[in-house]
């Protein structure tokens, strides 16, 4: 026969003879079959000798069931197809990717960087929303990337606390869309004493630097947290968590705050008006602030005080010194210490760069030896307190860096640090009943927790 040698049915080793010697696949083949045949034909051998159950059994032998088993034929083609049938699809594995944002960076630089295909970020580009969050991209942003070899499947980021952006590929091409992401605000109750410093307590009780941060804002205006705290101070705060699908995201605002100083109690609650401003109040309604900060700096410590004898560091002859220096690292930022306008913004002989604001009430205050002005800081232009107006420096007649402040009433200067500071005006009147009301169950729930705290720390003590 010259017949061409199957690959099924032979192998290519040649016996002795030169000729092809014939494999048993084939009958191995068979028997394989056969054996699963041969136990389907006595599985019927026994159905057929048992005695038949009754309707009511699990399983109910269909009517007219001939006794003898009649084998048919199976095509072998016919069990493969089966086969192929049953075996499930899996889904495709894409790579992950997460892409922070640096100083500098632009998306196509990280596009780049990543080896992902620049031409599918051209047609990203052009979808509204992806475009509107590419142009605003700022450091410490980031972009989840699902990718098959750099060719983008799907981009994920954050717009916000409550919303993101995911960009998808279809088969007609990418898809972007907005996707909101609710949050839960859970309520949390904090206490602590003060042994060194506001920042050393709060850390020890657990509290992040945000809420910390939130403490001093909220009392900056009755208390200096570097020179007025004593050891034994307290405080008790009841705060926001913001957990999103189940896992906490950061700390909110404090909604109510409570600061033992050396004595005096200070109350503080949250309100928020129909404009989305919110400010603290006290529980009676008056405001917690001031009309003026008492600090306009954060600053290290006070390098010199109000001393209308003090003897000049430079010019070594006896000068009034008419405000406080605030010693502070270079470039810290200087903030208006209340409302007002700009009436001067220039060089001022010794005090170099300096900065005047003219408030109410014939009120005037003064900000010298800055390095450095904000570039929207003009005379004329109106400012609102704790806004950043410039930038300690040591221009002028000064040894170090510093900011020297100075408050003035119809022109007389005043000790900054003593002087009594009008106070803000109250909730507005319209808001009135309704903080009152909103007041008096968060102030119950406060008196609780201090009541809890004070039992701990007598059973602590026994």
């Amino acid at each position: 026969m010259n017949r061409p040698v199957s690959n099924l049915l032979h192998d290519y080793k040649q016996s002795a003879s030169g000729q092809p010697k014939k494999s048993k696949a084939l009958q191995w083949f068979a028997v394989g079959l056969g054996i699963p045949l041969i136990v389907v034909l006595l599985m019927n051998m026994l159905n057929t000798s048992a005695p038949k159950k009754s309707p009511s059994s699990a399983s109910i032998a269909s009517p007219n069931v001939e006794e003898s088993l009649i084998l048919t034929p199976i095509d072998p083609m016919i069990l493969l197809e089966q086969a192929e049938t049953t075996i499930p699809t899996i889904a495709p594995i894409f790579k992950q990717l997460v892409l922070n944002v640096s100083s500098g960076d632009t998306m196509e630089k990280l596009f780049r960087q990543n080896n992902l295909d620049i031409g599918q970020l051209m047609l990203i580009a052009e979808l509204d929303e992806a475009r509107t969050q590419f142009r605003r991209i700022k450091p410490g942003d980031v972009f989840k990337v699902s990718h098959d070899d750099g060719q983008v499947i799907s981009l994920y980021t954050k717009i916000d606390l409550t919303s993101a952006l995911i960009i998808e590929k279809q088969e007609s091409g990418f898809v972007a869309k907005i996707i909101d992401e609710p949050i839960e605000r859970r309520k949390r109750m904090a206490y602590g004493i003060i042994t060194s410093s506001l920042f050393e307590s709060a850390a020890a009780a657990g509290l992040s630097d945000k809420i910390i941060m939130k403490i001093a804002e909220i009392f900056a205006w009755d208390v200096d947290f570097v020179l007025d705290i004593r050891q034994g101070d307290s405080y008790y705060l009841q705060f926001e968590e913001i957990w999103q699908n189940g896992k906490y995201v950061s700390d909110g605002d404090i909604v109510a705050a409570e600061f033992n100083n050396n004595g005096r109690t200070i109350q503080a609650i949250r309100f928020v008006d129909d404009n989305e401003r919110s400010n603290y109040f006290m529980p009676n309604g008056d405001s917690l602030r001031k009309a003026f900060i008492r600090a306009p700096v954060d600053f290290t410590r006070i390098s010199s005080n109000f001393n209308p004898n003090r003897k000049h560091p430079i010019l070594n002859t006896i000068r009034a010194h008419r405000g406080v220096d605030y010693a502070a690292p270079r470039g810290t930022p200087i903030k208006a210490s209340g409302d007002g306008k700009i009436i001067f913004r220039g060089t001022k002989s010794g005090y170099g760069k300096t900065v005047i604001i003219q408030h109410g009430g014939n009120i005037t205050t003064l900000y010298a030896h800055m390095s450095n002005y904000v570039s929207k800081i003009r005379v004329g232009t109106k400012v609102r307190q704790g806004q950043t107006i410039g930038f300690v420096g040591s221009t002028g007649l000064a040894t170090a860096n510093h900011l020297h402040y100075e408050y003035r009433v119809n022109g007389v200067h005043r000790n900054p640090r003593t002087v009594n500071l009008p106070d803000a005006k109250p909730i507005d009147k319209k808001y009135r009943d309704e903080f009152m009301v909103r007041a008096k169950p968060i102030m119950k729930e406060f008196k609780k927790f201090k009541n809890m705290q004070a039992a701990e720390i007598a059973y602590s003590k026994q």
